[in-house]
C-alpha cells in the first residue's frame, strides 16, 4: 500500500478534527498526523480511514475512532522511554501511536488471528514494541511490571486488580469501564494501596474478553 499526498492531506484534516474536539497534546497530534491509518484497514475501506470513526477489522474487533485513540493517549501523559502496557493490541494502530510517543510498549492480544497478523504487520511498518503477547489481558504482564502507564482498549465490566497492582507509584491506568457503553476512567497510583480515580464521560468499545479456560 502507498501513502500518497492525498492520504497525507486527509490526515492533516483528521488532526484538525481531533484538535477541535479538544485534544491539545502536540506529540499525540503529531502521531495521528504521521501514522498511515489506512494501512491498518482492509484495502476496500481505505476511504473510511481518515473519518473520525471506529471501523470493523478482523475477529469481530474494531480499529478505534481516532479521537478515542488520541483521548486515551493524552490521558496517559507519556514521556519518552516510559514502560507502557497495552491491553488489546487489535489492529496495532494504538500500538503505533504509543511507539511514536516514545514509549516502550508491551501489548497483549487474546485473539490469536489478530495477534499473528498485527505482530508481522507492525514490524513491516518499522514499529518495534518491546513485547507482543498472545494471552489474557485481565492478568497483565507481571513479569515486566511495574509500568509507567497501562491502557485498556476494550470495554471492561470491572477494573482488573492485577492491572492496578502492576502500576508504578505515580503510574496511570486508562480504562473504559462498563457493560453496554463505558465510562473512560483514569486511575493514578498515589501510594502502594491508594489510587485516585477520575471519570471522563461515555465511550463505546468492544468488550474486553476474559480468558475463561
Amino acid at each position: 500500500m502507498k501513502d500518497t499526498t492525498r492520504h497525507q492531506g486527509k490526515r492533516r484534516q483528521l488532526v484538525e478534527i481531533v484538535k477541535k474536539k479538544g485534544i491539545t497534546d502536540t506529540a499525540v497530534l503529531a502521531a495521528i498526523g504521521k501514522i498511515p491509518r489506512h494501512f491498518f484497514m482492509d484495502s476496500g475501506f481505505v476511504d473510511h480511514a481518515y473519518q473520525d470513526k471506529a471501523f470493523p477489522i478482523a475477529a469481530d474487533q474494531t480499529i478505534s475512532q481516532p479521537y478515542t485513540v488520541a483521548f486515551q493517549s493524552e490521558l496517559l501523559q507519556i514521556k519518552r522511554g516510559d514502560q507502557v502496557l497495552e491491553i488489546g493490541t487489535g489492529s496495532g494502530y494504538q500500538t503505533a501511536v504509543l511507539c511514536e510517543l516514545g514509549a516502550k510498549v508491551y501489548s497483549i492480544e487474546r485473539q490469536q488471528e489478530l495477534y499473528k497478523k498485527t505482530k508481522l504487520f507492525l514490524s513491516k511498518l518499522g514499529y518495534r514494541p518491546k513485547f507482543l503477547s498472545f494471552g489474557d489481558g485481565y492478568k497483565g504482564l507481571p513479569e515486566y511490571a511495574p509500568f509507567d502507564s497501562i491502557i485498556v482498549t476494550a470495554g471492561a465490566p470491572y477494573v482488573p486488580k492485577p492491572l492496578l497492582s502492576q502500576l508504578k507509584i505515580g503510574g496511570r491506568l486508562v480504562i473504559p469501564v462498563g457493560d453496554d457503553s463505558q465510562v473512560m476512567t483514569l486511575y493514578v497510583r498515589v501510594e502502594a494501596t491508594k489510587f485516585e480515580k477520575k471519570e471522563f464521560g461515555e465511550f463505546r468499545f468492544v468488550p474486553l474478553l476474559e480468558d475463561k479456560n
